[in-house]
């Protein structure tokens, strides 16, 4: 059984406290835990904490960059506005050699797939249920695959995530008469 965060919205947390929080799971889990990291989806939570929501992507970008760094051994030194690491490196390393398993969320924008294929991480396809979110796999695996090839790294179909809603029940009347009204 492998564990995975579902979506971690990185504008939310300093990047040197997710990645630590990560790594101690990739221990605990012993290398069965997997970061899912995106923007943040609801507008009411970035307000709530103060964020514009014009910016989480771009925090996104400075953030992921930052988190790939320290997993992946390295000592970082970093500033921008909402955070400023020194000389950060994390107490233990990953457990899961050369870093635990990333994947960057991505529903219909390419801007996900585009960050993924970058930083060569896992894509986390949300909203492959509705049409929009399903006419979008094809040409944000194809963006995924040309971000990598761009930055040098490499990305494999075994790491995509495709995420649709489920709903399980004994039998399956019994489950559409659950989901019904909602």
């Amino acid at each position: 059984i492998r564990l995975g965060t579902g979506v971690s919205s990185v504008p939310y947390h300093n990047p040197f406290l997710l990645a630590d929080r990560m790594c101690q799971l990739d221990h605990q889990t012993m290398g069965r835990v997997m970061l899912g990291v995106g923007p943040g989806q609801l507008p009411s939570d970035a307000y709530m904490m103060g964020i514009d929501t014009a910016r989480q992507r771009h925090m996104l970008a400075e953030g992921l960059d930052v988190i790939v760094r320290l997993l992946s051994g390295e000592v970082v030194t970093a500033k921008t506005d909402w955070f400023d690491l020194r000389d950060a490196r994390l107490q233990i390393g990953s457990f899961t050699q050369p870093h635990l398993e990333m994947a960057v969320a991505s529903a219909v924008t390419p801007f996900g797939a585009r960050l993924a294929g970058k930083h060569g991480l896992g894509l986390l396809s949300f909203a492959a249920s509705v049409p929009a979110g399903y006419n979008a796999l094809h040409s944000n695996w194809g963006m995924c695959e040309a971000a990598a090839a761009e930055h040098g790294q490499r990305v494999d179909r075994q790491n995509w995530r495709i995420v649709a809603p489920i709903h399980l029940a004994p039998t399956r009347e019994q489950a559409e008469a659950e989901v019904r009204d909602g």
